[in-house]
């Protein structure tokens, strides 16, 4: 079986040019399911083939999550991550029948996604000191991230040939090594201009140390972005490197926590706000599908749902019956 697992990733990541986070989580999905199934069979793992998988272990494994109260996007991610497993089995001939083609898929609850409205996000924006250099790279951050809506990862996967200050775009590795071409505003142009002098400062301190050995993150984001040997970093930390997406999210948390009482507000919640504010502000749904690099429309139209909550609580607060009852 282990051999399977690995064939399957490395398909994953090679001919279905899926990113090394994405390969982590479906490694990490099948792996639970597979301890799970022999724990069943009261066997140890590395004595499971693929004829062990069946569709009363596939049904058995996500009745025993709902039971010990996962969540039911978590469900349907897991078996989705099965799915693609149990059908690369049965393509590679290890198995006959597909024993995850029957299992059903719990329906999704309907989030709305956290956002901030454009006052609190302009509060935000405001909120870094620029009087000094990492609280200036801290505003360019808060800038991008909402004129540009761009995911964590791949903020803090940019390097300086990635963004063109005259043109004001900045060039983007999305999901799946996709790229796309999202502009920015004069607001993030000036962000950025102001910290990149200070990127420079920081980048010639960190030649002149003795090189350090990169992190495990650092060197996933490096491993997503192939044949960029001599990147340079647009976000680097007081040391001279790359920023890591955890230590971003802690610079969000924190401006979030100064400027608002707000719960919730991730990196996330700041891609979430400028596709919120565009859909408000007119824009067509699928510029903002490409805009985000949504691959789905569907992925988008969530956005729909924000606003239709914010017309029922518009309309509870000004009817004049709405609030009376029968």
């Amino acid at each position: 079986m282990k051999g399977h697992v690995r064939g399957f990733l490395d398909g994953l990541h090679y001919n279905r040019h899926v990113s090394v986070h994405t390969v982590r989580a479906y490694e990490s999905d099948i792996q639970q399911y597979l301890v799970w199934v022999a724990a069943e069979a009261q066997r140890p793992v590395s004595s499971l083939s693929p004829t062990d998988l069946d569709t009363t272990t596939v049904r058995g494994y996500l009745a025993e999550l709902t039971r010990t109260g996962h969540a039911r996007s978590s469900l349907a991610r897991k078996l989705s991550a099965i799915r693609t497993f149990t059908r690369y089995l049965k393509r590679e001939g290890a198995i006959e029948q597909d024993p995850a083609a029957l299992a059903v898929a719990p329906k999704r609850d309907q989030t709305i996604p956290a956002h901030l409205s454009e006052d609190e996000m302009l509060r935000l924006l405001q909120t870094p000191d620029t009087s000094l250099p990492l609280a200036r790279r801290d505003r360019a951050i808060l800038e991008l991230f909402y004129a540009s809506g761009l995911r964590l990862s791949e903020l803090v996967g940019l390097d300086l040939e990635d963004i063109s200050l005259s043109r004001r775009v900045v060039r983007v590795l999305g999901k799946g090594g996709k790229e796309r071409l999202v502009p920015f505003n004069h607001a993030t142009e000036t962000a950025l201009r102001a910290w990149f002098g200070d990127r420079a400062t920081l980048a010639a301190d960190a030649s002149a140390k003795p090189l350090r050995r990169e992190s495990r993150a650092r060197r996933h984001n490096r491993a997503d972005r192939i044949g960029r040997r001599d990147a340079e970093p647009v976000f680097v930390n007081y040391r001279g490197t790359r920023l890591t997406g955890r230590s971003v999210h802690r610079l969000v948390l924190k401006y979030v926590s100064l400027c608002s009482a707000r719960l919730g507000i991730s990196p996330h919640a700041l891609r979430h706000s400028f596709a919120t504010h565009l859909l408000q502000r007119g824009a067509d749904l699928r510029a903002i599908q490409e805009l985000l690099g949504h691959v789905r429309l569907s992925t988008t139209q969530r956005y729909t749902h924000v606003n239709t909550a914010e017309l029922l609580n518009v309309y509870r607060k000004a009817h004049p019956r709405a609030e009376q009852k029968r």
